[in-house]
């Protein structure tokens, strides 16, 4: 994706920092100069004095045997102050929670960051520990999973236009077959409230979207455990997708 283009409100050398920082996904423990210059399309050299500042600010770690960089704790302390910080997931948590155990499902809540969903929660409902993985900061992509759809289904028409004209330049694996889905979750969004996907092999959620409390929106999922044969049975999780959905929206406006 590229660069967001500045302004005389942006910093630009602030803004490719940023980009740096974006390039380390699970994964991905180093990275060199050449790596995160191919990944961003910036200059060597502008990636040299880059990651050195960004070294001598607390965000990124040099190792001198391997000649590369990794994340510093300094960014897991800002995934942990946004997490605390944050009303709508205390506000949430308990009760995706709560519905998790009494419907032995997973509950998601995602919000959208460029062409993937990022989850602000995520309650795992399975015994297997190897299973168990899905957590808050994990990105899943935007164009395959039900929270992912209902997301874009929620875009005003414009926007929703220009997100799919990126997702299709981004050349994805069988387009057609997964624009034609996502059309499909549109229309499901817009008749019944809520859409379906299966992205991983014997996992299908049901999705729908939360209003919350600046007047954007999250998207909320309940999904099969791996080890569970609900995949066929999952809309008729919808009631209960719903209802979870107003008890956070109700929480969330009583503490506006």
């Amino acid at each position: 994706m590229e660069l967001a283009k500045p302004n005389s409100k942006t910093n630009r050398s602030l803004i490719r920092g940023i980009e740096i920082l974006r390039c380390f996904k699970p994964g991905m423990g180093l990275l060199g100069n050449s790596e995160i210059a191919e990944r961003t399309g910036l200059p060597p050299s502008t990636i040299s004095r880059l990651t050195q500042t960004l070294v001598l600010s607390g965000f990124l770690e040099h190792d001198s045997a391997r000649q590369a960089y990794r994340l510093a704790p300094t960014v897991l302390c800002l995934g942990h102050a946004f997490k605390t910080g944050s009303t709508e997931i205390k506000l949430a948590e308990p009760l995706m929670r709560k519905a998790s155990e009494k419907l032995k499902l997973n509950v998601g809540l995602a919000v959208a960051d460029r062409l993937e969903m990022v989850y602000l929660e995520s309650i795992r409902y399975t015994k297997n520990v190897a299973l168990r993985t899905v957590a808050a900061g994990q990105r899943v992509p935007i164009e395959r999973t039900s929270l992912g759809r209902a997301w874009i289904a929620k875009l005003d028409p414009h926007s929703r236009k220009q997100l799919l004209l990126e997702l299709k330049n981004q050349k994805i694996k069988n387009w057609t077959q997964i624009e034609k889905e996502i059309q499909e979750a549109i229309e499901s969004m817009s008749n019944k409230g809520y859409c379906v996907a299966t992205w991983l092999p014997e996992i299908s959620a049901i999705s729908t979207s939360v209003q919350l409390l600046n007047g954007s929106y999250a998207s909320l999922n309940l999904s099969t455990p791996a080890e569970s044969k609900l995949n066929e049975l999952l809309e008729s999780y919808a009631p209960a997708l719903f209802e979870l959905k107003d008890k956070i929206e109700l929480e969330l406006k009583k503490s506006n």
